[in-house]
């Protein structure tokens, strides 16, 4: 049973989210997890302009995504951050070319989810990750969220991500908030649940 967790992340925030979800996936008795990137599409030169170099160069040991990659999954987790209350561009360029899955229905039927991350609380989180799930839903993959039984939900002693559409974090204006231990949590139950839900599914 197979478990893909294809994500963008610019700064790292949603490059330690995935790692929390690969950790919670693999919880689950004979998961196979793999991470991915999607591919860049800004240049060298923006990125060194947006501070962004030395951040890519702690995830460049992921590999690239390719398209084909995805129907081989029997779970598919997505994580991007939160562009303007939907997914990053880099994102949606990769998403666009799934055309020739969905023309085979190659991904019906399996899990999927998303987790992100906005730069404020009231960033975009929950629209981002409810605006994905429109094209998993046009792929036909099954949607996995964050069931409430994941108790962090129910925290109001401290300003948190994660929603029941997902695990998510709060980067700070300036990228400079790590995600906190309530927010990795989120991401690594949302790992095991979904690797829990796909392992049924593909029976």
């Amino acid at each position: 049973m197979k478990v893909l967790i294809v994500y963008y992340s610019m700064y790292g925030h949603i490059h330690s989210l995935a790692q929390a979800v690969a950790e919670g996936a693999r919880e689950l008795p004979g998961a196979e997890v793999i991470l991915r990137r999607v591919p860049e599409t800004l240049s060298a030169e923006v990125l060194e302009k947006m501070g962004a170099v030395e951040p890519q160069k702690t995830m460049a040991n992921v590999p690239v995504c390719t398209v084909d990659e995805l129907a081989t999954a029997d779970a598919i987790i997505f994580g991007t951050p939160t562009r303007f209350g939907n997914m990053c561009g880099q994102m949606r360029q990769f998403l666009d070319a799934t055309g020739q899955l969905w023309v085979q229905g190659a991904l019906v039927g399996k899990a999927g989810s998303v987790f992100t991350s906005s730069a404020t609380q009231h960033g975009g989180q929950e629209s981002t990750i409810l605006s994905f799930h429109i094209t998993l839903l046009h792929q036909g993959m099954v949607i996995v969220g964050l069931p409430y039984s994941f108790q962090g939900q129910m925290k109001n002693d401290e300003i948190t991500g994660g929603s029941p559409y997902g695990a998510s974090t709060i980067a700070g204006t300036g990228g400079e908030r790590a995600p906190t231990e309530n927010e990795l949590a989120a991401a690594r139950f949302q790992g095991k649940h979904v690797a829990s839900i796909a392992a049924k599914l593909s029976k």
